[in-house]
């Protein structure tokens, strides 16, 4: 890549993140899961320290295209907001579990076993307030006509679906959480995606759910992993993976602050006393979701009892 060609994405960048409220702290040269030169932007906010944000885009990416710089301005906005978070690098899923998803080495890259796939990894770790000792590597694969729905291969067009596939997959029981182990696959394929209503849909939820889901949010992203600082209720990530709206997340959360167990400002919610005396009921509902990620062996049939 030029000189030139190189100080264009980062302008272009550095525009797209002012638009955005967000600052440009850092740029690095990085390089892919192949050793191909990368550019490894930090992002922050002007008033908030000590937290920021990395966006890693392929050196040769070609910012200057319309509908591309719309959709990167858009993500940079939902990351303005999420890095407001006292956590911003942890969700929760809709079983209960609070984890953390980092380490993702951006962009995709083609399979090294001979599959038609393309292929990011990182990892999540359960984040209970504890030590970070269990943890999932990850594999997520997406199938090249899959790829065909997506903009750019590049993080910002990928990072909310692959995020709730991962989510997903752990609804289904299909990741474990270890001390240690191999790379776990998250398949993200066209099951997740309505081509007619051109948009992605993991789950779908009614509202006793998805009331479910903010309250234990705000039980662990506030009150438990951020000193009881507030959230972003009304992330466009979480209503991806909730198959409902913004404003849908917001309506709930109002409801939820009348009952008197959350305090809400604005998008912004924080639990209250009442919220976090329920603190056993969200702990059974973790250690439940977990249980569910672990294989289950069939003990008659190993004990011989059964006929194979």
């Amino acid at each position: 890549m030029s000189v030139q060609s190189k100080s264009s994405l980062v302008k272009s960048l550095e525009t797209a993140a002012s638009q955005a409220g967000l600052v440009l702290l850092s740029t690095t040269d990085g390089a892919d899961f192949h050793g191909k030169p990368t550019l490894v932007f930090r992002l922050g906010l002007p008033d908030v320290e000590g937290r920021s944000l990395q966006l890693q885009l392929s050196e040769e990416f070609d910012f200057d295209k319309a509908h591309l710089v719309l959709a990167i301005t858009a993500h940079l906005a939902g990351e303005a907001k999420r890095l407001r978070n006292p956590r911003p690098e942890c969700y929760v899923t809709l079983g209960g579990l609070p984890i953390a998803l980092g380490k993702f080495q951006w962009p995709f890259h083609r399979s090294t076993s001979g599959a038609d796939t393309y292929i990011v990894h990182g990892e999540m770790y359960l984040a209970d307030g504890g030590p970070q000792q269990l943890h999932a590597k990850l594999a997520a694969s997406v199938t090249v006509t899959f790829a065909e729905i997506v903009p750019a291969m590049e993080q910002p067009f990928a990072e909310t679906f692959v995020y709730n596939a991962i989510r997903k997959t752990v609804d289904l029981g299909q990741l474990e959480f270890l001390k240690s182990g191999n790379r776990q696959p998250v398949p993200v394929t066209t099951r997740f995606y309505s081509r007619w209503q051109k948009r992605f849909i993991f789950t779908e939820t009614n509202d006793s759910e998805r009331l479910a889901y903010l309250l234990a949010k705000v039980y662990w992203l506030s009150g438990v992993l951020g000193e009881g600082k507030p959230v972003w209720i009304a992330d466009p990530r979480d209503a991806q993976y909730l198959n409902t709206g913004e404003a849908d997340l917001q309506r709930m959360a109002g409801h939820e602050a009348a009952e008197g167990l959350m305090m809400l400002d604005g998008e912004f919610a924080a639990p209250t006393l009442q919220l976090m005396e329920r603190a056993p009921e969200f702990r059974a509902r973790l250690e439940a979701a977990l249980t569910f990620t672990k294989p289950q062996f069939n003990e008659a049939m190993r004990s011989g009892q059964a006929n194979m």
